[in-house]
């Protein structure tokens, strides 16, 4: 029997496709986007890949060394700066706090467009030096590179893969144009929510309205962002017949970081490859400090919470007023909190300055998980099944746990508007009312059911487009075809004027047939 099971397994290894050392450039987006990029490096060096990272001098988390990679530094000197980064969230906080007037909320987010496009600014100029320094282009063509893997949050990735002309592959939610699907998937706003708007698939009349508002303000928020700095080094680089974002829509594999687990149903696309939770992986033995904490908790459990990785501290008031909230609870609180300590803290919680979150979710005395909703953190959250309090900040983060609260796994709490007494409340609810536990439990079975590991379905697809030099098979063309085509806009401009010549001959034939019979009659009267 055991020798059986043994040429079995030889033979799948010996038949499954495979690849030989791919040669991959990643171009990754740096923050809390490089956590999960560098899983796939990771895993593609341990599968015996050369992996080759372009990271900018001043990234915050994407070292110049790693056992996994060799690394190519560009020269930069602007871009994210997580001082300032802080700086700002905490001034968000602060005014959404105060209840500021329509006039200066407008201003926060005039800033906010401001600096994201500052920052796709700094892309196409550190692209530009890549593409004028000829040694180094030399270079990277010397290597032959067999795809370039990169996150199009930012366009550098994209417009270097088409300076290079090799095979693209995302790991992507968002590209410099919003969520990744209305780049390339049909997307009907009847029931494609559109992010930001906190609506599902089912929407009322008002409902619809307030999607396509929301819509039509994030095409303006994108041409006021980035379609300049990119139309402007398209036009330099690659001349003016190229569409900076056909770039984007050429890609062969989009590497979808979610599942319809999360997403509401929609419309997709062949080369879309849903990877939703891919970073997530069973819990390890905790560090012999944080289970004895843990441990200590006793029946009631314990309670995390982080806010992700750019933000390790709240404002003074709100940290105080979450840890009195926290110091009436029974259970134990593990909280990331890398500010001043507060003096309501109570003796249930211990501050670090850094946790295993994964390792914590996976713990069975895990109850709730107060977090931010950013996505890393929700898909661990379902892949562990365990329910969510969310403070959401910004960007896409209410949306994210909108979605959960829909489906019964999370209770959010507005942050502008926490005092002690609310966020006891809400972490009370979660804690005692059972559907919150029993519905991300269910959401979790369901994101586990699949016939292959998301990490293993991201592998496969990137050694395909590797071995196959591409995926043009998957790829529409649609967006080649201008807007009237895609539409057929010029079909029914044709169509009804072929019925309305038709109509107009109708009643001209009939017109000509009623006098004609007219005088007949006269001239027989």
């Amino acid at each position: 029997m055991h020798h059986s099971y043994f040429i079995l397994i030889t033979l799948l290894i010996f038949t499954l496709p495979g690849v030989h050392g791919g040669n991959i450039l990643v171009v990754p987006l740096d923050g809390s986007h490089w956590v999960n990029m560098k899983v796939l490096t990771e895993e593609l060096a341990s599968r015996g890949h050369n992996i080759t990272v372009m990271r900018a001098s001043n990234s915050w988390y994407i070292k110049e060394t790693s056992p996994h990679y060799t690394s190519i530094t560009i020269p930069n000197e602007g871009g994210f700066d997580e001082e300032v980064f802080g700086t700002f969230v905490s001034r968000l906080l602060q005014i959404r706090r105060e209840g500021a007037s329509f006039w200066i909320r407008m201003s926060v987010e005039m800033e906010i467009m401001n600096q994201f496009s500052e920052m796709n600014k700094n892309v196409c100029e550190m692209m530009a030096h890549v593409f004028e320094d000829e040694q180094l282009m030399q270079s990277l063509m010397d290597a032959k590179y067999d795809v370039v893997l990169t996150d199009p949050g930012f366009g550098g990735g994209v417009l270097l893969a088409h300076r290079l002309s090799l095979p693209l592959v995302f790991n992507v939610r968002w590209t410099i144009q919003g969520e990744g699907h209305f780049a390339i998937a049909p997307s009907p706003l009847s029931y494609v929510p559109f992010p930001g708007a906190e609506l599902t698939d089912k929407m009322s009349f008002f409902q619809r309205v307030q999607n396509i508002l929301a819509y039509a303000f994030g095409c303006w928020q994108v041409e006021a962002i980035v379609k300049t700095h990119y139309v402007e080094f398209s036009k330099r680089y690659f001349g003016p017949e190229v569409d900076y974002f056909s770039l984007f829509q050429a890609a062969d594999i989009w590497l979808m970081r979610n599942d319809f687990v999360f997403e509401f149903p929609r419309p997709t696309m062949p080369n879309v490859v849903y990877m939703g939770g891919f970073q997530c992986k069973p819990a390890k033995p905790l560090p012999q400090d944080l289970e004895e904490f843990v441990q200590s908790s006793g029946e009631h459990g314990v309670i995390i919470m982080s806010l992700g990785t750019l933000v390790g501290y709240l404002p003074h008031d709100i940290a105080e007023e979450i840890a009195a909230a926290f110091a009436q609870l029974p259970q134990k609180i593990i909280w990331r909190h890398t500010g001043e300590r507060p003096k309501t803290l109570g003796n249930n919680t211990l501050l670090v300055k850094w946790m295993p979150q994964n390792d914590l979710l996976g713990h069975p005395k895990i109850r709730a998980f107060v977090a931010h909703g950013g996505t890393n953190g929700v898909q661990e959250a379902i892949y562990h099944g365990v329910p969510l309090v969310g403070l959401p900040l910004m960007f896409d983060q209410p949306d994210n746990l909108y979605r959960m609260q829909v489906r019964g796994a999370a209770k959010i709490v507005d942050i502008a508007n926490i005092d002690r007494s609310i966020f006891l409340q809400a972490l009370q609810e979660v804690l005692h009312e059972p559907s919150y536990r029993m519905n991300m439990q269910r959401l979790s079975r369901l994101h586990l059911d699949q016939p292959m590991k998301p990490l293993d379905l991201a592998m496969f697809w990137i050694e395909f487009v590797i071995r196959h030099k591409g995926a043009a098979h998957l790829r529409t063309e649609s967006y080649r075809m201008p807007w009237y085509a895609y539409h057929s806009v010029d079909v029914m401009i044709v169509l009804l004027a072929a019925v309305f010549f038709i109509l107009l001959t109708t009643v001209a034939i009939i017109r000509f047939l009623c006098c004609g019979a007219c005088r007949r009659k006269i001239k027989s009267d």
